[in-house]
This record gives structure tokens, sequence and C-alpha cells, in this order.
């Protein structure tokens, strides 16, 4: 029974894996698909096959196309597990700037999950969002002071949304904010839905200082709803595959702008 556990979980990791590729690649061919992770061109259709039933791809005439942003936003089950060593090392680079006895406000992005989860392990400090997933990183920790924003919940992202949120926040004066985004092009921030930007907005009026953890596949996309200029984050955190001319266009705004090499986490 092990075994067979161990084998679903290989499968599953291999194609949260095959799917982060095509995001970050777009158009791409099955066959090529196939090389590229060591599996029969059989094996590759089924993997793309289950992904297509989920809509978190397309397949067609022999290649794998991704959806638009939403899609990747709405997977939240792959979410987590795309790009985990990226996120990882974006939130080990940022682990010195919670203080202890600070109140933190974490978005429903599965950027920050690995921080909630150091947190949770190291920390005393109180956190506000209103991610079920990051509140729930904290059923282990003893004296936990975790407010969970409530309203409309939404099953598909794991968080909630509505005015109930937005008026919880207005309430609030947090001492920082860690936030990740969906996309980030020219110095504007994106979301494909209108609720998740306001929120986003809500979040950065209520902290004193402001931190975006935000990956290279990230940029160079726009999304329906702009919500923020990238210069009210006091830092911005990514990866060296981020675009240079996207990092000149932070740094042009005045953001202080970290780039991290992953093996350092």
């Amino acid at each position: 029974m092990a075994s067979a556990r161990s084998s679903l979980a290989e499968v599953d990791r291999r194609r949260q894996d095959v799917l982060a590729h095509v995001v970050e690649h777009g158009d791409v061919r099955i066959d090529e698909l196939a090389r590229h992770f060591g599996v029969s061109l059989a094996t590759m259709h089924r993997d793309l096959d289950q992904l297509a039933e989920r809509r978190l791809l397309r397949k067609e005439r022999g290649r794998a196309a991704p959806f638009p942003t939403l899609t990747m936003e709405t997977a939240t089950r792959f979410r987590t597990g795309v790009n985990l060593p990226v996120k990882e090392a974006l939130c080990a680079a940022v682990a010195d700037e919670i203080r202890p006895g600070s109140t933190l406000v974490l978005d429903d992005s599965t950027t920050v999950f690995p921080l909630a989860a150091r947190i949770a392990r190291t920390e005393a400090v109180s956190v506000v969002t209103n991610s079920l997933g990051v509140a729930r990183l904290f059923d282990e920790t003893p004296g936990a002071d975790v407010t969970l924003l409530g309203g409309r919940y939404r099953g598909e992202f794991g968080s909630c949304v509505g005015p109930e949120v937005l008026r919880a926040l207005g309430r609030l004066r947090a001492d920082l904010a860690v936030m990740s985004a969906v996309s980030v092009l020219g110095g504007r921030l994106f979301h494909p839905i209108r609720d998740y930007a306001e929120i986003k907005e809500a979040m950065l009026d209520c902290a004193e200082r402001s931190l975006l953890l935000v990956d290279h596949t990230k940029f160079g996309k726009s999304a329906t709803h702009a919500y923020s200029d990238i210069a009210r984050y006091d830092r911005v955190v990514t990866d060296r595959g981020a675009p240079a001319g996207e990092l000149a266009e932070l740094r042009r705004r005045g953001v202080a702008v970290d780039v991290v090499d992953v093996a350092d986490a």
C-alpha cells in the first residue's frame, strides 16, 4: 500500500512539473515534453489528458498549451507544488523581516505558504489572512494568534473574499504585509478577479511595510484587473529568471529589488 501511495505521489509530482513547464514555456510539442521528462509518449499523453480534464491546460494536435493566468490561480492543489524550491528561496530571503510580537498580514498566494510554515515553527507573531491554507499551517502551533478573515468562501482558491474581508482589513493595522502577485508588467500588478485585486489593495493599505514575493514566471504578463503600482511595496524579492527589463523598471520606480539564487535557500 505504501509503495502504491509513493507511486501515485510521483505521478502527481510529475504532472505538477509538466504543468509548470507548459505555463512557463507556452505552447510545447507533446513529444518534446515526453523527452524532457524521460517518459514514454503514451505516459505523457495520459498526464496531459488528466491535466486537460481538470482544465489546467489545453491539449490539441500534438501540442500542449497553457490557459490564461486564471487557470493557474484557480488550481490551488497544483499551485502549491509548482516552483516550490523557488517559493522556499523567496520566503527564506525575507524570514529576517519577521519580528517577534509583530502583526503580519499574509495573502492567499501559495508563494507565502513556506513563510507561514516557518513562522508557525519559530516565531511568536499575530497572523492575519484570508487563506484557509495559511491558517491551517498553525494548527499545531500552541497559542497561535491567527485571524482568519471571513467572507464568501471560494473553495477553488481556498480563501475568502467580499466586503466582509475588506471591512475587517480596514479596521486593522499591521506591521508587515507579505504578498505575491499573479502578474507583473511594466511595474503594474494584475489579477484576473476583481475581488482578489481589491483585497490585495486593502492589505497594502493596512500595513506599515509590505513585501512582494514573485517568481520569474509572473513577469511580463497582465490580467483583467490592475490593482497597484509596484512602488507601493518596500521590497520585491524574485529569482534570477526574472526578465532584466522588468527588473530595470522596478528599480526605475525606486523599488528595492532582491534577486535570490534558488540554490541559496
